[in-house]
């Protein structure tokens, strides 16, 4: 996906927010962690957000994919902590871009942060696919708004967010849609096979 570069700008701008804030975040907490073992976790973490700063800005496609194993329940672990529950069964894995995957759970969950203050990631596995859910307990969306729309946001958004993470999902084979009328709050489904499942 090549941009103009005054959208690029904007897009880029957008998905470092994501992880520059997770470094910030990493940082804040070091110093209340005293078991080894746990610092060593802050620490993967912050390489791994440190990596995903450096393949965004050296990237000229902006939605480049570099296909590796990627185990999805433990994508999902990383965006556990204040305001975000993570539930998975453990094991379900898929061929894509490890990046990749991380921008798009980390969109939706941003989205979720904002507009409410509570957010639950499911990760099940469902008929030879992985399944990712984010709920959030906000207001939900207005009816005739298309949330995956490029460019056009809510108040507080750009309007890329959801776009390009419906672009990576389709770009790994998989889906991202709205689930209409559970409740408050929205909850979005990704929807990616299996490695196993051998597409």
């Amino acid at each position: 996906m090549i941009a103009p570069s005054g959208e690029r700008l904007a897009i880029l701008v957008h998905e470092l927010r994501s992880p520059v804030a997770a470094l910030v975040a990493l940082a804040a907490a070091w110093d209340g962690v005293v078991r080894v073992d746990d610092r060593r976790r802050l620490l993967e973490l912050a390489i791994t957000a440190a990596r995903d700063v450096d393949r965004l800005v050296s990237d000229p496609e902006l939605l480049s994919l570099r296909r590796e194993t990627v185990d999805v329940d433990e994508l999902a672990a990383g965006f556990a902590g204040p305001g975000v529950e993570v539930h998975s069964g453990g094991g379900a894995t898929v061929e894509g871009d490890a990046t990749r995957l991380r921008q798009l759970v980390a969109n939706l969950v941003a989205n979720g942060l904002r507009h409410g203050s509570q957010v639950a990631v499911d990760v099940t596995e469902v008929d030879g696919n992985v399944r990712l859910e984010v709920a959030d307990d906000g207001p939900g969306l207005t009816p005739d708004l298309d949330p995956f729309q490029r460019g056009v946001g809510t108040a507080g958004s750009t309007g890329y967010g959801l776009w390009l993470a419906r672009a990576v999902a389709e770009a790994h084979g998989g889906s991202l849609d709205l689930v209409p009328g559970e409740g408050a709050g929205a909850r979005f489904r990704l929807v990616l096979p299996l490695a196993s499942a051998g597409r």
